[in-house]
């Protein structure tokens, strides 16, 4: 594959952007200018943005109300678009996979005619906009299902037949509500396992006995989660040769500093945490490193399957104390911007990956 192939996805989940815009947030290349973030980080060689979409959050943000605008804009900016249904009030995760409240009583065929329905309402409102999704993710880290308890799977409790036939039949609804609006939407299934290929064939041997039809395999990949980048590029491997779908690494970060400020508790604190030093040192250029060593595993895929990344979260600066997902930003020292919003250095990382 060559590495100007327009086809791989640089890719960025932008999700937290609008909330920070109306908190007065503000973002700044290197030269201290001043730049409205999508021609920012498009200039630096990303050709696509992920968004979650929550159904009925606390705050108001990721709603379908504020979906379609940051859609629309992102649409215009000629970047591609992932839409990543969580079918849920708050964060859906390996530990989260909670209902919406308003279907908190729902049989489980009214749960499937839900997500139906509600996938169906979401696509169509983006729609009449011109801002309909490239591609749709079905769930969110979706390894111990979702819709807990009907789609669980996780544990010794729901870790079989009946509960993996309920999960993947909930799945099935929503990829039923995107094939039904348009057919150019391809859909992904993401799983939180990029270095645990024993889990990850477990889930997708599951979901092709279960005839389960998608598109893409999406994997989140965090080192002080999920281990080292060679067990990363042996999973990917071993994927692609069993499935034969295209693959993403469609959440990870690294940090580039340690340094917590008063008041501040970062998820990612730790050296223990980091991949070997002095390669991957916790500093933009350690940063930098990560990435270009990540790409270059991803565009190693056999058989050009490895389709692109995705960095979580890049743009989550500390612009305000006070969140709509409940508490502080504990991100900010995994973001590619500094404390103030202005672009590190590691997006060096990116240049020549896309075509111009």
């Amino acid at each position: 594959m060559d590495i100007r192939d327009k086809d791989f996805s640089v890719g960025m989940d932008l999700s937290f952007m609008d909330e920070i815009e109306h908190g007065g947030g503000r973002y700044f290349d290197e030269l201290g200018q001043e730049r409205e973030l999508l021609e920012l980080v498009k200039e630096k060689g990303v050709n696509a943005v992920r968004l979650r979409i929550w159904n009925d959050p606390v705050g108001g943000f990721c709603n379908l109300e504020r979906t379609v605008p940051i859609a629309k804009r992102i649409k215009q900016a000629g970047l591609r678009f992932l839409l990543d249904f969580h079918y849920s009030d708050k964060w859906a995760d390996p530990a989260n996979q909670w209902k919406p409240a308003a279907w908190e009583t729902f049989s489980f065929e009214q749960l499937g005619q839900a997500v139906y329905d509600y996938t169906a309402e979401v696509l169509d409102a983006l729609k009449k906009e011109n801002a309909l999704p490239d591609m749709v993710q079905v769930g969110n880290e979706i390894t111990p299902g979702m819709l807990w308890n009907e789609g669980k799977v996780d544990g010794e409790a729901y870790d079989n037949d009946r509960q993996w036939e309920q999960f993947a039949g909930l799945v099935k609804r929503g990829i039923e509500a995107v094939h039904a609006a348009s057919t150019d939407i391809r859909v992904m299934i993401h799983i939180d396992r990029g270095g645990d290929n024993a889990s990850s064939v477990k889930f997708f041997d599951r979901f092709e006995e279960l005839q389960v039809e998608f598109d893409v395999i999406g994997q989140s990949f965090y080192p002080w989660w999920h281990g080292t980048l060679d067990a990363l590029r042996d999973n990917l491997h071993d994927l692609a040769a069993r499935y034969g779908k295209p693959i993403n690494v469609v959440e990870t970060a690294y940090p580039w500093t340690l340094e917590e400020p008063e008041g501040s508790k970062w998820v990612m604190n730790g050296k223990e945490g980091l991949l070997p030093l002095p390669e991957y040192p916790p500093t933009a250029e350690g940063q930098q490193r990560y990435l270009e060593e990540l790409i270059a595993i991803v565009r190693a895929v056999p058989n050009g399957l490895g389709e692109g990344f995705y960095y979580w979260e890049p743009a989550w600066i500390p612009s305000q104390k006070e969140w709509s997902v409940g508490h502080p930003n504990n991100w900010a020292n995994l973001t590619m911007f500094d404390f103030e919003g202005k672009a590190l250095k590691s997006f060096a990382a990116f240049a020549g990956q896309t075509a111009k």
